[in-house]
């Protein structure tokens, strides 16, 4: 039987299997997804043996590369306007940018080398990125031993940062992901604090969306709308429907759309730990999961769970 996830003009059919992989490769999980022009799909995965996979639309295995470049705590990947590669690595605290062959052009920050805990200087265990297709600039959010946005110009010179602990405007829980729109309005997935909040490009803020749970993926579809993954607590004892869904919000932050199942799983239409997520120009979506860093590990025997999914749109 056919699976339905979603409603009205966003509901979509999971595919249970997608992507082809040579025998023997592993993706362990998959932290990130993005999409170029041409709908070829980067997924970085936590496999420090093929980091970074490149799919076309039909699931083809096109290139891998990244090998001796990341930790196995990969956490992010983009692609910016112009088409070159963006990956953030908490393990490493940097951020590195590559062609889209998968030739490195630049790194942010010193690898193996954090900043102080909490204090607010550039990186400790960095989450996202997000490039302004007007002017360059970078923006980071450094998430987990942090609390701040730092912003970068297109060299890599640290312009100013912004935030810190708390939960007022303008403070951060685990600032988890970033995105900028065409408006210069920066939105950054603040997980713990179950929000996004918006800043212009100076660090202001200008709005913020509430009751979202837990968000951490986020991309801007090419119809405009924000596709949000909402993670769950880890837990094996929590209420059904608290994560594992994905969230479609118009542009002011309304909900048209949720797609996924009240309680977790591996099958086509369920989610155990949506943590990336991307578009395509048919408004397919792409989710890659830390499904076994949420469930798997805690297995016995520890097992590696299905962690990059295609959903169709069929309306």
């Amino acid at each position: 039987m056919t699976v339905r996830i979603g409603s009205g003009e966003f509901t979509y059919e999971p595919l249970a299997e997608w992507e082809s992989l040579p025998e023997g490769m592993r993706l362990i999980e998959c932290p990130g997804v993005a999409v170029d022009a041409n709908d070829q799909l980067y997924v970085m995965t936590r496999n420090t043996e093929n980091p970074v996979l490149v799919f076309n639309r039909e699931g083809d295995l096109l290139r891998q590369f990244g090998k001796g470049i990341f930790s196995a705590r990969t956490h992010g990947i983009v692609v910016a306007p112009d088409g070159s590669i963006f990956c953030v690595d908490d393990g490493t605290h940097t951020i590195t940018k590559f062609t889209p062959e998968g030739e490195l052009l630049m790194t942010i920050g010193t690898p193996n080398e954090p900043a102080k805990r909490w204090s607010g200087e550039p990186f400790n265990r960095p989450t996202h990125v997000a490039i302004s297709a007007k002017t360059g600039d970078i923006f980071i959010t450094d998430g987990y031993g942090n609390a701040r946005v730092h912003k970068y110009s297109a060299d890599g010179t640290h312009i100013k940062s912004w935030g810190e602990p708390g939960i007022d405007a303008g403070q951060f829980n685990l600032p988890h992901n970033v995105v900028i729109d065409d408006n210069e309005l920066v939105y950054v997935a603040e997980r713990e604090n179950h929000r996004v909040q918006i800043f212009d490009v100076d660090g202001n803020t200008v709005g913020m969306w509430n009751n979202i749970f837990r968000p951490d993926g986020m991309a801007i579809g090419p119809d405009g709308n924000f596709y949000i993954c909402e993670l769950n607590l880890g837990d094996t004892d929590y209420p059904p429907g608290m994560g594992h869904r994905v969230s479609v919000l118009s542009p002011e932050g309304k909900l048209l759309a949720r797609a996924g199942d009240l309680m977790e799983g591996e099958d086509p239409g369920k989610f155990i730990a949506p943590h990336g997520i991307a578009v395509d120009s048919h408004g397919d979506i792409y989710i890659g999961e830390v499904a076994f860093t949420i469930r798997g590990r805690h297995m016995d025997p520890p097992r590696e769970l299905k962690s990059l999914k295609k959903l169709r749109r069929v309306a």
